[in-house]
């Protein structure tokens, strides 16, 4: 089914850290629904354009979208060893930059502990295929996150590569006061070499242990991280009530949570703004009300010329994909293409059209979409 859409300016409740939009018609774009997955997180494009697609209950998808083929990938951790319910379960999934020549496959996923606990892990494996599947061959985990805590919550679990270095995302569990504690991984975006190694340069490693693998902190539910076209890395989060942010991630720095929040707390007590304490990085852009970004991704394709450099986030709660425009000003949210549906991950395509997965409930179905220019 393909619909067509317009994209509103406009229509946004809550306030940026740079002010609102305007009022005028924006491009209009169709989107295609091309198949449904159980319950998707996160996507990646091989270099055949077929697309790897991680269902959160333990599995993984091959697509061939010009068929519609879809097979099972082998090779994956035993489902009781997946900490599935809640925000946990099967996560992220990366290529290796080299992937070409070495096959290797990133992912993420919540690991099992002791008793009820459990953390973020980063998994990575070569990936063999056969025909319409394949088998993802010495799975090995490569980083846990420190400590496992009980509670089914804010994993975080991002990945992305850039700078020659791995780069993961790791929530703060909803822990809170670990995300300034770094003798903890939780709340943290960590810095790693591509086998799970601590860089000597990193921030903070000449306190050693966990602290090593820290790049900065003070996060509270990272659920996108992306290099843009400049190589800078930035992340997206989940604020309390309200306060949801675009952060520019940077050597060492602290963005503050729990201590400050442009949101507040889910009983109504106020949380200090970012301004009351200088000390810590406020977000570029924040959003109150929340958009509950999910994903994050930077736009360079030929469909879409305008939006070329701009951040694409996926919105749960909005229901939406927020577009956000950069400056010299810094930045500001531009659009939201409305999609009346949650969207878990937002990727582009090898042809420059933007994919989108729609979250699905526990064990439903979410929809794979493409958006390509409409009429």
């Amino acid at each position: 089914m393909t619909r067509n859409y317009r994209l509103m300016l406009g229509m946004i409740v809550g306030l940026t850290a740079c002010g609102g939009s305007g009022g005028l018609l924006a491009q209009s774009f169709q989107t295609t629904e091309v198949t449904r997955f159980s319950e998707p997180w996160a996507m990646t494009f091989l270099p055949d354009g077929r697309l790897l697609v991680t269902e959160k209950a333990g599995t993984m998808k091959l697509l061939a979208p010009d068929d519609g083929t879809i097979g099972e990938i082998g090779g994956l951790p035993d489902p009781s060893g997946i900490a599935y319910g809640g925000q946990g379960g099967f996560g992220d999934i990366v290529l290796h930059p080299d992937f070409a020549e070495n096959r290797l496959v990133y992912v993420s996923f919540g690991e099992v502990g002791s008793g009820r606990q459990s953390g973020a892990a980063v998994a990575r494996a070569r990936l063999a295929l056969d025909g319409n599947g394949g088998t993802l061959e010495g799975f090995e985990v490569i980083w846990r996150q420190s400590p496992k805590v009980g509670g089914g919550g804010h994993y975080g679990q991002r990945i992305a590569f850039g700078d020659g270095y791995l780069w993961i995302s790791a929530g703060e569990r909803q822990q809170g006061a670990p995300a300034q504690d770094l003798a903890q991984t939780l709340g943290k975006i960590v810095r790693l070499n591509e086998d799970g190694s601590v860089p000597a340069d990193n921030p903070f490693a000449d306190r050693g242990g966990v602290a090593a693998e820290v790049w900065s902190l003070g996060h509270r539910n990272p659920l996108g991280l992306a290099f843009d076209a400049n190589g800078q890395l930035w992340n997206v989060e989940m604020g309390p009530r309200g306060g949801d942010e675009l952060n520019r991630v940077e050597r060492g720095v602290n963005f503050g949570w729990p201590v400050v929040s442009n949101g507040t707390e889910y009983s109504g007590a106020p949380i200090p703004d970012h301004p009351t304490r200088p000390e810590f990085v406020p977000p570029v852009v924040y959003w109150v009300p929340s958009i509950s970004p999910s994903s994050l991704m930077f736009y360079d394709g030929a469909q879409f010329p305008d939006w070329r450099g701009d951040a694409f986030i996926g919105g749960l709660s909005s229901q939406a994909i927020v577009r956000v425009e950069f400056d010299a000003d810094g930045a500001h949210e531009a659009e939201r293409l409305e999609m009346n549906m949650r969207i878990r991950s937002v990727v582009e395509g090898p042809d420059g059209a933007i994919w989108a997965l729609e979250d699905g409930s526990r064990g439903g179905s979410g929809r794979l979409l493409k958006l390509t220019p409409g009429n």
